[in-house]
């Protein structure tokens, strides 16, 4: 009988034992709750936030950064200058895309070509527009010539992912973002617009196995939602936390609280072609209304720094010299009357994604010098929409936070506020020729000098302002394993479950 008994304890202590060792078991689904849903599937179509999230899992770039921020290669394995406006490419010869087809250097050129066309009218052409041929110049070997010598140009090529042509060409443009296929570590498998995106792992990736077999990222636009969702169990990580949140995040046992300062500028745009911010006193008035401090200590928990102008000092070109405009509610009431624009309705446009009590901060400020500001809420991909339009549908305000994931001046002020980019709603020709100047010349002292002019002018006609460093604030899961970087690449090859 104690020998029975002995058997029956020790069999239970295995059981008890196996147990253990499959509530440690690695997960197999990560679930991301996302603040917005997906604007596009097609990498070379929008380039908000919440798409970059999902499909850079999907595609692979020409080039990348690694966790330190270092610019090294992913389809391309090397490059050189054949001449300062001439550069070339190795590209892998072991890559395939997700239905086995291998990726070779006319796909590259074919994504090259796809994203410049005018035609197309990618949202991120600025950044690429510099760009005026690419060309297969061998076996494994793509090279591309610019205008001019363009000293951002790998910067800005590290968000080029690689499209597969025979796909694109075959089911048009359209299939291609509801069904995009690429030849990153996870493909797509389920778009339910407005809910979720779900994605399984591509088993034949060429770096190695992807760490889970599904991701899920949810669109839950409640930040309580979020945090409940977290706190449950029921998402592993969750984006765009509040400070508020983040404390309290602090004293639960099962989660953490992820930090990192980005090169995002949290900024307010000012549509200077447009309705009462036609005028330069109202949008200098402004300027002088909002108490970016305040913003910053009451309302972030310090988890973001003020900035002087529209760029943070992780991104080459910042200006320390340039002072911002002082917060100065009187001067700012007396120049919105001498202006003739007391009580003037400015529609104010904002989304889930941004903070909404720092936009409703600003209402109160501007309310207060004299001015009748509107919130429009709208969901991502319309706000989007509607800051790409003529300037009569953009609004007269619009809070943004604006990151290039280039860490220079070029992919911040250009887009924002060159004469006919799509998001700009301002233009002198001052202005216009200093950020050109600034992207045509590999003499950094130069280029600094440039913008200098050009942040200065900005200065005076205040299309935007620069408010705040943003720092990322992420909840997840004690279990998950992973460090966010400045340039917020959310890469799930780099994540892993302890």
């Amino acid at each position: 009988m104690r020998r029975y008994k002995g058997v029956l304890l020790a069999a239970a202590m295995v059981a008890i034992g196996m147990t253990g060792a499959r509530a440690q078991a690695p997960k197999t689904t990560l679930t991301v709750d996302m603040p917005g849903d997906v604007a596009t599937m097609d990498p070379q179509l929008q380039w908000d936030t919440f798409s970059y999230t999902v499909y850079r899992n999907i595609f692979d770039n020409l080039v990348t950064r690694d966790t330190s921020g270092k610019i090294v290669g992913q389809v391309a394995t090397a490059w050189h200058y054949k001449s300062p406006t001439q550069i070339v490419f190795t590209i892998r010869n072991d890559i395939h895309f997700q239905d086995g087809s291998k990726l070779t250097p006319q796909d590259v050129v074919f994504s090259v070509r796809r994203i410049t066309n005018p035609a197309f009218k990618s949202p991120q052409l600025s950044q690429f527009d510099q760009i005026t041929s690419a060309e297969v110049t061998g076996p494994n070997q793509v090279t591309l010539t610019t205008k001019t010598p363009y000293p951002v140009l790998l910067a800005q090529l590290v968000k080029l992912s690689i499209v597969p042509q025979a796909y694109v060409e075959k089911v048009g443009d359209t299939k291609f973002n509801e069904h995009p296929m690429g030849s990153g570590p996870y493909k797509l498998q389920d778009w339910q617009h407005g809910v979720q995106s779900v994605l399984v792992a591509n088993t034949g990736y060429w770096r190695g196995k992807p760490p889970f077999e599904k991701v899920v990222f949810r669109a839950v636009p409640q930040d309580a939602t979020r945090i409940a969702d977290l706190r449950a169990g029921v998402a592993d990580i969750i984006q765009n936390i509040t400070p508020d949140d983040a404390r309290a995040l602090t004293s639960d046992h099962a989660v953490k609280v992820l930090v990192t300062p980005t090169e995002r500028t949290g900024y307010l745009f000012i549509n200077a072609q447009w309705g009462p911010t036609k005028d330069v006193r109202v949008r200098q008035a402004i300027a002088m209304a909002i108490d970016r401090n305040s913003l910053i200590s009451a309302l972030l928990g310090g988890y973001a720094k003020p900035v002087n102008i529209l760029l943070t000092p992780a991104s080459f070109g910042y200006q320390p010299d340039i002072k911002g405009w002082p917060y100065d509610p009187k001067k700012a009431a007396a120049l919105i009357k001498e202006a003739g624009a007391q009580g003037a309705t400015l529609t104010f446009l904002t989304s889930p994604a941004y903070p909404q009590n720092v936009v409703q901060a600003i209402q109160q400020m501007l309310d207060q010098v004299g001015l009748k500001v509107v919130i429009r809420m709208m969901d991502q991909p319309s706000y989007l929409r509607a800051r790409e339009g003529a300037p009569q549908g953009a609004g007269s305000l619009g809070f943004g936070l604006w990151s290039c994931a280039c860490q220079d001046a070029d992919g911040t002020i250009w887009p924002l506020f060159h004469t006919g980019s799509i998001w700009s709603k301002y233009s002198n020709p001052a202005f216009d020729k200093a950020v050109d100047a600034a992207r045509q010349t590999i003499d950094p002292k130069a280029r600094l000098a440039d913008y200098h002019t050009a942040f200065a002018i900005l200065h005076q006609d205040v299309p935007g302002i620069g408010l705040y460093q943003a720092d990322a604030l992420y909840g997840a899961r004690k279990e998950l394993q992973w460090t966010p970087t400045p340039n917020e690449a959310f890469f799930v090859m780099d994540m892993k479950w302890k």
